[in-house]
C-alpha cells in the first residue's frame, strides 16, 4: 500500500522537487516549520541513499578511491583557491558576490547529490562516494581559502564540518549495515520504491531551506532576484564545466551535479552572522537551482550523452 504512491514518486520525482520549491514560497508558515529540522531531513536522506546504493557499489573497490579523492581536492581546493587568487589581483575578493561564490566553491557536496543523480538517470554510487569524502577532507581543503580569504576565521568552519562529517558517517554505515542484514538484494520495485522515498524528502527539505528567501523577495525583490540569476549562473556554469572537465569519464554526470552542487548552507552554522547575512540571499537563492537541477539541466545532461555515444 505505501509502495505504490513511492514508486508514483519515483515516476514523477521533478515534479516533486517543483511542488517543494512552490510550498516553500507559498507557505512560509510550514518553511519556518520545517526549517529547525533540516538536519534530521537531511540524515534521512543521506540514510535513504546509502540503503538504496549499498556499500559494495558505493565504494566500488579500492581502485575508485584515488579517483575520488583527486575529484575532491579538484573541485573543493584547487578550484576556490584559483578563483581566489584571481579576484584578489583584480581587487574583488572582498565583494559579497565574491565571497559567496568562493564560500560555495569551498563546500563539499550537497546531501541530496545521490538524488540528483538518480533523477537524472545515472548510478548515484559516485555521488555519495564523493559526498562522504568531500566532507571529510573539508577540514583540510578548507585551510588554503581560509588564509586567502579577506575577514574570515576557521575554528567555527571546522567544528561544522565535523559535526556534519558525524551525521553523513553514523547515517550511512546505519543504513549500509540494515541493507546487508534486511536486503542483500534490492529488487527493482523496492529500488523505486527507494527512489520516490527520496524524491519525497528532497521536496520537504526545499521547503524548510527556503525559509529565507521568501521574505527577502517581498522586501526587495530586485536585489533577491540578482542574487538567484548569480546562484543560477554559478551552478549551470560549474556543472558546464564539470562536463567538460571530466569529459569521457563513467562518472562524469555524477561529479559535474556536484561541481555546481554544494552545501553553502554549513557556512551559516560556521561562520559568524556578521559575515554571513550579506549573502544570506544568495544562499537562499541558490537552492532553486540546486533542486532545479534535474529538469534544467537534463537537455544538457542528455545531449552530452548523445554526442559521447558512437555513432
Amino acid at each position: 500500500m505505501i509502495a505504490a504512491p513511492l514508486r508514483w514518486a519515483a515516476r514523477h520525482g521533478r515534479a516533486c522537487l517543483i511542488a517543494g520549491l512552490l510550498a516553500g514560497f507559498l507557505f512560509p508558515g510550514a518553511a519556518l516549520t520545517l526549517k529547525p529540522w533540516l538536519p534530521e531531513i537531511v540524515a534521512l536522506m543521506i540514510f535513504v541513499a546509502a540503503f538504496r546504493i549499498g556499500a559494495r557499489a558505493a565504494w566500488g573497490g579500492l581502485k575508485a578511491l584515488p579517483n575520488a579523492v583527486r575529484t575532491v581536492l579538484l573541485l573543493q581546493c584547487a578550484l576556490p583557491v584559483l578563483t581566489l587568487a584571481v579576484c584578489l589581483l583584480l581587487g574583488i575578493a572582498a565583494l559579497p558576490a565574491v565571497f559567496a561564490v568562493i564560500l560555495m566553491m569551498s563546500a563539499p557536496s550537497i546531501s541530496g547529490s545521490p538524488n540528483l543523480t538518480i533523477l537524472l538517470g545515472h548510478d548515484p554510487a559516485p555521488a555519495l562516494r564523493l559526498m562522504i569524502l568531500g566532507t571529510a577532507a573539508l577540514p583540510l581543503t578548507v585551510l588554503p581559502v581560509l588564509w586567502l580569504l579577506p575577514g574570515i576565521e576557521g575554528p567555527q568552519i571546522l567544528l561544522a564540518g565535523l559535526r556534519l562529517l558525524l551525521t553523513i558517517a553514523a547515517a550511512t554505515a546505519l543504513a549500509f549495515v540494515l541493507r546487508h542484514i534486511l536486503m542483500r538484494e534490492v529488487s527493482d520495485p523496492a529500488r523505486e520504491a527507494l527512489d520516490g522515498l527520496g524524491a519525497l524528502l528532497m521536496a520537504i527539505a526545499v521547503v524548510g531551506l527556503l525559509a529565507g528567501l521568501s521574505p527577502t523577495l517581498r522586501a526587495d525583490p530586485s536585489t533577491a532576484l540578482a542574487w538567484i540569476a548569480l546562484a543560477f549562473t554559478v551552478n549551470i556554469g560549474l556543472q558546464l564545466l564539470g562536463l567538460a572537465v571530466f569529459g569521457r569519464a563513467p562518472d562524469a554526470v555524477p561529479k559535474s551535479i556536484i561541481a555546481g552542487n554544494r552545501n553553502v548552507a554549513l557556512f551559516l552554522v560556521a561562520l559568524p552572522a556578521s559575515a554571513t547575512d550579506p549573502i544570506l540571499s544568495f544562499i537562499g537563492g541558490y537552492q532553486l537551482p540546486m533542486y532545479t537541477t534535474p529538469i534544467v539541466m537534463a537537455p544538457i545532461y542528455k545531449a552530452w550523452e548523445r554526442y559521447q555515444t558512437p555513432t
